[in-house]
C-alpha cells in the first residue's frame, strides 16, 4: 500500500498522478473502515482528501502554515503527516478528532470552533512579514460553511487591506457545514460553482476573436481591458476582488492536478489570494452520499458496508427536546426555532419539517443569531435558540447587551453541557453557568431528566422580559428521578427521616447529576450520616428557600457539571453570604483547565467528579465538624 509508505508530507514528492490518485482511494478507503471503528467526523474528511493531498505537495509543513477551519477535516492531514493509528481515534491516550498541537509539528491551531482560521492566518503572515520570512507560506483551509461566520468576514476585511501580504485562502466549497450552507454567501458561492469562469472565457474568446481579421485583436484588448465588468457578467467573483482579493477557481476539488496548478500560482503571489475548491462532502462512501441530513458529517459505530449504526440509540436529550418543540409549535404560533447551522445536531430538524416557515438557520454565525432572537421577541413572537453549550460562549456579548438589557423574551436551549468527551477540550459544555451568572435577570434552568426537561422548556418559554436557558447533556437521558417533596421552588429528591431535627448535609444536585447525588446520599447514610438531597432546578436565580433550608443543616455541599469558578456552587455561597448563614459550603464541580479528550466517565473519574469521591470527601468534612482529628482514617467508601 501506497499510504503505509506515507511517513511526512515530503513522501508525497517523488509520487507520479496515478499513484496520487492511488493513495487518495486508499485513504478514503482507510478512512471508512477506521472511522466505522470508532466513530468520528467521516464526511468531511472524505470530501478533502485530494485537496489534502495537494497542499502537502505545494506548502512545506511545518515551515509553511497550513491550517485548518474547523478542525475535523484534518484526519487527512493527521494520515499525511505520520499518523495512521486511528484505533484510538477520540478515545483516552488516542488521536485527537482536532489537530492537536501535543500530536505534531504540523497542527499548527486547534481549533474546533468554526470561522476563526482566517484570524489566525492573518496573525501568521503579518509575522512573516514582521521577520522578514518571505520563504514562509500561509495557506488556511476554511469551509464554505465557516465562511457564513461573522469573524472570517472581520478577518477578510483586514486581510485584503495588504495587498503585498501573502496569504492564500482555500474556500472548501462542498455546500455544507452540517447541513447545506444557506444565506447570501451560500447564493454567491452557488453562482461562482454554475459559470464557466472568467478565464476559460476569455481562453475561448481569444483563439476566436485573434482570427478575425482586422478588428478581432484590438476588440480581445478591448474585452480585456474591461476585464471587472465582464468578470461580473461570466462569473460574479466580483465580491471577493471588490475587498482586493485576486481569485483563482472554481477548481474541481477531487483533481490533483488542478488542485496544485492552482495553489502553486496561488503561492507564487505576491498577495492574498482565494482558491475556490469544489469537493464533495461524503466523497467516494455510497451511505454517506445517500444521506441527506449531514453526508455523514459525524457518525457513531457504523457497519462500514452499509454506513447503518452498530447499536440503535436509546432516547437522548437531544430527541426529547425536539419532540417537546414540536408539541410547543401546535400550541403556540408564536414559537420560533433558531439554529447556528446545526439543525439536526441541535434537535430543531422536527420543528423544521412541521413548521417550515418558523424556523431561521443564520449560519455559523451564533452572534448574529442572539441579536436576531431579541429582535424576534421585540417584535411579538418567541425565539428559541438552540445551540450546543460550548458554543453560546461566542454570543455572550449579545446574550447581555442586547438580549438581557432589552429585557427580551429569548430562550436559550444548550445542548451538550457539561462534560462531552470525546471532541476534547474545545467541546466540553463547562462554561455556560459560570459566565451566564453575571447576566442580570437571566434564569437558568438544570432539568435532571426527561419529564423535567419537558415542563422546564415550557416554563421557560412563558417567560417574556428575560432570556430564559435551559441546559442538558450529551447522549441518553436517564431514568426519571421523582420528586419526594418540594421547597420553594426546589424539588426534594431525599430526606432524612422525621426523627433528624438538624441533618448533617444539604446536598445540591445540579441538573442530570441527580442519579449521582442520590448515590452520594445512600455512601453517606452508609456512615450515619444524614442527607437532605435537593433539585433547584432554576439554578439562577438561586431560590429564595436555600437560605433558611441551609440554615437548618450542618453543610452545604454543591455538585455541577460546570466549572467550579463562578458556577452554581459559587453563587449558592453568596447567596448565603448575604443571607447571613454561616454554613460550612464544600462546592464539587469541573476543575477549571482544559480537560483531554476522553470518554465522559472516564473524565469524571479522572477529575473526581464520582460518587465514592465526593462521599469520600464529604465524609471527612463532617468528620471535622465532629471534632475528629484530620489524620484520624474514616471508614472506607467502595
Amino acid at each position: 500500500m501506497l499510504l503505509t509508505r506515507i511517513k511526512g508530507p515530503r513522501d508525497l514528492d517523488g509520487l507520479g498522478q496515478e499513484e496520487l490518485n492511488q493513495l487518495a482511494a486508499e485513504i478514503r478507503s482507510f478512512l471508512v473502515d477506521a472511522v466505522s471503528k470508532t466513530g468520528g467526523h467521516l464526511g468531511p474528511n472524505l470530501g478533502v482528501v485530494e485537496l489534502t493531498i495537494a497542499l502537502h505537495r505545494v506548502f512545506e509543513s511545518p515551515k509553511d502554515k497550513v491550517l485548518f477551519d474547523t478542525g475535523h477535516q484534518a484526519y487527512v492531514h493527521k494520515l499525511l503527516t505520520g499518523r495512521q493509528d486511528f484505533s484510538d481515534l477520540r478515545s483516552k491516550g488516542g488521536l485527537s478528532g482536532y489537530p492537536s498541537r501535543a500530536e505534531s509539528e504540523h497542527d499548527v491551531i486547534e481549533n474546533s470552533h468554526a470561522s476563526t482560521v482566517l484570524g489566525w492566518a492573518d496573525g501568521f503572515a503579518k509575522a512573516n512579514e514582521v521577520l522578514g520570512r518571505e520563504d514562509h507560506h500561509v495557506a488556511a483551509v476554511i469551509g464554505d460553511g465557516a465562511l457564513t461566520g461573522g469573524m472570517a468576514w472581520e478577518a477578510l476585511n483586514n486581510i485584503a487591506a495588504a495587498k503585498d501580504r501573502p496569504l492564500v485562502i482555500v474556500v472548501n466549497d462542498n455546500e455544507r457545514s452540517y447541513g447545506p450552507t444557506i444565506g447570501g454567501l451560500a447564493n454567491h458561492l452557488a453562482t461562482l460553482r454554475t459559470t464557466d469562469g472568467y478565464e476559460r472565457f476569455l481562453a475561448r474568446g481569444k483563439d476566436l476573436l485573434e482570427r478575425t481579421p482586422v478588428v478581432g485583436k484590438p476588440l480581445y484588448e478591448t474585452l480585456h481591458g474591461a476585464k471587472k465588468g465582464l468578470k461580473d457578467f461570466i462569473a460574479p467573483q466580483g465580491m471577493f476582488e471588490d475587498l482586493g482579493l485576486k481569485y483563482i477557481g472554481p477548481i474541481d476539488g477531487h483533481d490533483i492536478e488542478a488542485l496544485e496548478s492552482a495553489l502553486t500560482r496561488a503561492k507564487r503571489f505576491s498577495g492574498p489570494v482565494i482558491v475556490h475548491c469544489l469537493t464533495q462532502k461524503g466523497r467516494g462512501y455510497t451511505p454517506a452520499l445517500e444521506h441527506e441530513a449531514d453526508r455523514f458529517h459525524a457518525v457513531g459505530v457504523i457497519h462500514p458496508d452499509t454506513g447503518l449504526p452498530v447499536k440503535t440509540a436509546a432516547a437522548s436529550w437531544t430527541s426529547v427536546f425536539a419532540d417537546e418543540m414540536v408539541e410547543l409549535g401546535h400550541e403556540r404560533e408564536d414559537i420560533v426555532g433558531i439554529t447556528a447551522a446545526m439543525l439536526h445536531p441541535v434537535g430543531l430538524h422536527k420543528f423544521a419539517e412541521a413548521f417550515p416557515n418558523r424556523i431561521y438557520d443564520v449560519g455559523i454565525a451564533e452572534q448574529h443569531g442572539a441579536t436576531s432572537a431579541a429582535g424576534l421577541a421585540s417584535g411579538g413572537v418567541h425565539p428559541v435558540f438552540a445551540v450546543y453549550a460550548t458554543f453560546l460562549n461566542r454570543a455572550f456579548d449579545q446574550v447581555l447587551m442586547d438580549v438581557a438589557l432589552h429585557k427580551c423574551g429569548v430562550t436559550f436551549v444548550l445542548d451538550r453541557a457539561g462534560v462531552t468527551g470525546d471532541d476534547g477540550a474545545s467541546h466540553n459544555g463547562m462554561w455556560d453557568m459560570s459566565i451566564l451568572q453575571v447576566v442580570p435577570g437571566l434564569r437558568l434552568a438544570a432539568p435532571r431528566d426527561a419529564e423535567q426537561l419537558r415542563a422546564q422548556l415550557r416554563e421557560a418559554v412563558e417567560v417574556k422580559d428575560a432570556p430564559t436557558v435551559v441546559r442538558y447533556s450529551k447522549g441518553v437521558v436517564g431514568p426519571a428521578v421523582p420528586a419526594v417533596g418540594r421547597i420553594g421552588g426546589m424539588d426534594v429528591l431525599r430526606a432524612p427521616g422525621a426523627e433528624v431535627t438538624r441533618p448533617d448535609v444539604l446536598l445540591v444536585s445540579v441538573g442530570a447529576l441527580a442519579p449521582m447525588c442520590l448515590e452520594i446520599a445512600d455512601l453517606l447514610d452508609k456512615q450515619g450520616i444524614s442527607t437532605t438531597v435537593v433539585d433547584p432546578r432554576w439554578v439562577k436565580p438561586v431560590d429564595e428557600a436555600m437560605a433558611p433550608l441551609a440554615e437548618r443543616h450542618r453543610v452545604v455541599v454543591t455538585v455541577e457539571d460546570n466549572g467550579r469558578t463562578g458556577g452554581v456552587g459559587a453563587a449558592v455561597a453568596q447567596a448565603l453570604r448575604d443571607a447571613g448563614v454561616d454554613v460550612p459550603l464544600r462546592d464539587f464541580g469541573i476543575p477549571q483547565r482544559f480537560l483531554d479528550h476522553a470518554l465522559r466517565k472516564e473524565i469524571m473519574a479522572e477529575i473526581g467528579l464520582t460518587a465514592p469521591d465526593i462521599a469520600r470527601q464529604v465524609t471527612g468534612l463532617v468528620a471535622k465538624l465532629d471534632g475528629r482529628f484530620e489524620n484520624e482514617p474514616a471508614a472506607t467508601i467502595d
